[in-house]
């Protein structure tokens, strides 16, 4: 699909309007002054003559219908978990609330327990698509690429509670940090070069190229439309590496006041703050 954009920012303003702008491809994106354009939607925008300074970065997405998630889809985060390698992608979903900014805080209700991080490409469906084939026709349906953290409960991802399902554990509101950006196939037209590196605190705890997925954007897109319309605006996270809280020894979970960021090259960081709102520990 045609996109207007290179790299989209959605932002609130000076004054205090929300707009979608042309974002520089420096990292500071706060207090940049950017070309403005009009439209409600992503991937139906028209380029303005009007600039405004970036005041607020927001969640690059208003909306999203669904949010898909892919589990094992790189080979370290496969052996640390100890599970054998899928011959389909693991897929669970997080509904349209688990949505969040790509700095904001993450509040996390008091019966989260074992709260874990998972640094990921986030790919943005632009156009509905339905049975598509062919895993090189399925990227023309992509609006962008953004940077995104799949914050999980442990807890309610055990076995013995979850009944083997992913979803319940990452679904709570505002668990899908997103952003900063959405950046448009035309300036990454091979996300297998990227590297993400995840850090809490400013320690690293996970970094890899993207080159390693088992499964591609263009297969996974193939996978999820199949029988299934996938509408404008749909997010597919496509999986972490290793180096996830829950595998280290002893596990590292993620505590009141912790601050997760999640970088891609050529894309940009995302950076949150785990809120607790039980007693702070």
């Amino acid at each position: 699909m045609a996109n207007k954009f290179q790299r989209l920012i959605r932002f609130e303003d000076t004054e205090g309007r929300v707009l979608y702008g042309e974002a520089p491809s420096s990292e500071e994106l706060a207090g940049q002054e950017v070309p403005v354009y009009s439209g409600h939607d992503p991937w139906n925008l028209e380029a303005t003559e009007t600039v405004a300074k970036v005041a607020k970065v927001l969640c690059p997405l208003l909306r999203v219908p669904i949010i898909y998630g892919i589990g094992l889809n790189y080979k370290t985060h496969i052996l640390e978990a100890g599970f054998p390698t899928p011959k389909h992608p693991t897929v669970f979903t997080k509904p349209p609330d688990a949505l969040n900014g790509p700095f904001e805080d993450v509040r996390v209700h008091p019966d989260c327990t074992n709260m874990d991080y998972e640094g990921e490409l986030a790919v943005i469906i632009g156009e509905d698509c339905k049975n598509t084939t062919s895993s090189e026709n399925a990227l023309n349906h992509v609006l962008g690429y953004a940077v995104a953290n799949d914050v999980s409960s442990r807890y309610w991802q055990l076995p013995e509670i979850s009944g083997q399902q992913h979803g319940y554990a990452k679904s709570f509101d505002g668990f899908a940090p997103l952003g900063p950006v959405i950046v448009s196939p035309t300036v990454l037209s091979d996300v297998d070069h990227l590297t993400l590196v995840t850090k809490v605190n400013g320690e690293e705890r996970q970094r890899a190229r993207l080159d390693v997925l088992l499964f591609s954007v263009g297969d996974l897109i193939v996978h999820l439309s199949r029988g299934t319309t996938l509408r404008a605006g749909t997010v597919i996270l496509t999986g972490t590496p290793g180096g996830v809280a829950a595998f280290m020894k002893p596990p590292a979970w993620l505590r009141d006041g912790h601050t997760v960021e999640v970088s891609i090259s050529n894309i940009g960081t995302i950076k949150n703050r785990m809120i607790f709102e039980d007693a702070r520990q």
